[in-house]
């Protein structure tokens, strides 16, 4: 299925039906009274998160969503039937905005969740609504209220702790498809990968992370160059980012640590807030490098590329290092699940009196 992350699509809520102008005519009941109906409501239109869904691709042949209108109103005290509803399935990590002010309107994170895009119009009042002590024929009736119709945006964004970030053939597919059950392409060319792929990593009994295996990054990337910047958006929710380097490049003009720094400030280019979210340093291909030279190589390379975070040394393909960093990853995310949890302080002055549901002044 081809992944597509942004979409547009115009969506309308059905109109209210009419009230109805009716009176009761029966046999012996000359002045039986006004009996039109209301209106029925329009339908709404909903958005469901839906966790199997991971690319907005049906948004983008079936653009127009209209739900049906209200039925009117009829005689006998009959109420019109209400307009059927439209439910829209979207992947976990949607974000909806108003296309024309670029409001954002809704986000959908939890599977299931359901929300109302476009709230169908109420239908009208029939005569039977107006009737009183000086008014016993009433020919008042109202017509139905228009539904909501919107212009919207839909951008994903998928949900994962952890995102790997790199220069094009830094191992990060061979690393996803090591510690987890995704199976992403692999060759032995630069953008191999064209579309996120996610993969859950099993650590232990209901223990687990999801890692987010974006397209490589280039130099400039920020300013559209490659297929990293249209995925850039993927890695903002994730809170944790590893930073992949081929230290044993094919070419041996190609320098590690200018590829690892034109990385990083691609990364504050397009977002200061990404740029400033933890980031590890992982070290991939140590397996073509001669095991007395390892260590000097990565000295080196940490002293040049002046960074002072967690450092891991691995070999995606013989996957030489890559428990280590499993369980490591799967620490800092409990730690920060744990300290998203922790309580909050609450002032004395309006902390609840005992045996009172009110709060104490």
């Amino acid at each position: 299925m081809k992944f597509v992350d942004e979409a547009f699509i115009d969506i309308s809520a059905g109109d209210g039906g009419d009230g109805c102008v009716s009176f009761r005519h029966e046999k012996y009941k000359e002045f039986g009274g006004p009996n039109g109906g209301d209106g029925g409501r329009g339908g709404h239109v909903f958005a469901v998160a839906d966790i199997n869904l991971n690319t907005l691709v049906d948004f983008r042949f079936s653009r127009r969503h209209d739900a049906k209108r209200g039925q009117h109103g009829m005689g006998s005290d009959m109420f019109g039937a209400a307009g059927d509803d439209v439910t829209l399935k979207m992947p976990v990590g949607t974000i909806i905005t108003d296309a024309e002010t670029g409001d954002v309107l809704f986000e959908l994170l939890v599977d299931g969740e359901v929300i109302t895009i476009a709230k169908g119009g109420d239908g009208g009042f029939g005569n039977m609504r107006f009737k009183s002590a000086i008014n016993r024929a009433p020919r008042q009736k109202t017509p139905g209220w228009p539904g909501e119709k919107r212009s919207l945006k839909l951008e994903l964004k998928v949900l994962a702790d952890v995102g790997l970030l790199g220069m094009p053939n830094a191992g990060k597919s061979t690393l996803i498809s090591a510690i987890s059950n995704a199976r992403p392409r692999i060759a032995d060319y630069p953008f191999t990968t064209l579309h996120p792929n996610l993969g859950v990593v099993r650590v232990g009994p209901e223990q687990s992370f999801v890692v987010a295996d974006l397209p490589g990054l280039i130099e400039g990337a920020s300013e559209g160059a490659g297929l990293g910047h249209q995925f850039l958006r993927h890695l903002q929710r994730t809170r944790l980012l590893l930073h992949m380097v081929d230290v044993a490049p094919f070419d041996d003009a190609v320098d590690p640590v200018a590829q690892a720094k034109a990385i990083v400030a691609e990364l504050k280019k397009y977002d200061p807030q990404l740029h400033a979210k933890p980031r590890w340093l992982v070290l991939n291909k140590l397996d073509m490098v001669d095991n007395d030279d390892r260590a000097a190589l990565v000295k080196d390379f940490v002293k040049r590329f002046k960074y002072k975070g967690p450092v891991f040394e691995i070999s995606a393909l013989t996957r030489e290092g890559c428990e280590p960093l499993v369980q490591a990853i799967y620490r800092h995310i409990k730690s920060q699940q744990v300290a998203s949890q922790a309580p909050v302080d609450i002032d004395p002055r309006f902390a609840p009196i005992e045996g009172d549901d009110t709060p104490g002044a």
